[in-house]
């Protein structure tokens, strides 16, 4: 018997992970957003707000910014967008979606996520290096963070003082879904110093702060946030099928 035939092969082709990152009129990150995508080894999907496909992508990030200009409140127009749509439909379906800022406030307005984002407690816009503790390392966005992990990422807003009725918070807090606080200062008065929740399964996650601008040392306060991208990339969702609606 030849040998050779006794060695199993391995012809599977690594798959590159698309990663859609949606452009609203008024959205200012997502370039940085899609540049966080490639340097955790993903491929940036560019994602238009007027579009109803998805393009095959195997998450989605709502990057901050002012969509429409913030008119009316934050996320509220751009919610009713079609690309929002077929966003929403998919997230039901368990499709990963990052929300950073103005996208955590998109979500929110949706309902893929409870609660709402409000004006900083002190009325002005906040822009600083904040440090966070990660809370919850079991989302699809996390896994490549330590429980307990402290890390510095900044925020840059005016509306992202997080509110919501008791009976949430106790959920939130009962069930382990709020996934950062806010450590050393409360940059806008959030309740329970939540810097960013997910949903109960841990697909959706809405976060204030800006992990896109913390993924090199050159461009940031260091690189705390590049393991948010690289989790979506190399982790979670390389252990279960591609999923591409």
């Amino acid at each position: 018997m030849n040998s050779d035939q006794d060695v199993p092969v391995d012809n599977t082709t690594p798959v590159t992970r698309r990663i859609g990152v949606v452009t609203f009129p008024g959205s200012l990150d997502d370039r940085d957003a899609a540049r966080a995508v490639r340097l955790a080894g993903g491929e940036a999907v560019a994602l238009w707000h007027g579009d109803i496909e998805l393009s095959g992508v195997d998450a989605v990030v709502l990057p901050g910014g002012f969509s429409y200009g913030d008119y009316l409140r934050a996320g509220a127009i751009a919610r009713f967008s079609p690309m929002v749509d077929a966003i929403v439909n998919a997230a039901r379906d368990g499709l990963p979606v990052l929300g950073i800022c103005n996208g955590f406030q998109v979500l929110c307005e949706v309902g893929l996520l409870p609660g709402a984002l409000t004006r900083n407690a002190g009325l002005h816009f906040v822009c600083r290096d904040q440090p966070l503790r990660i809370e919850n390392t079991t989302t699809v966005w996390t896994s490549e963070y330590s429980a307990g992990e402290k890390v510095v990422i900044p925020v840059k807003h005016g509306e992202g003082r997080y509110v919501a009725g008791p009976t949430t918070l106790a959920e939130l807090e009962g069930a382990g879904r709020i996934i950062a606080r806010y450590l050393g200062g409360n940059p806008n008065g959030s309740v329970g110093d939540i810097a960013g929740i997910c949903n109960a399964e841990g697909t959706v996650v809405g976060l204030m702060p800006h992990p896109e601008h913390a993924v090199e040392p050159l461009t940031g306060p260091g690189s705390d946030g590049l393991a948010m991208f690289a989790s979506v990339v190399s982790g979670a969702l390389a252990d279960s099928p591609v999923t591409r609606p």
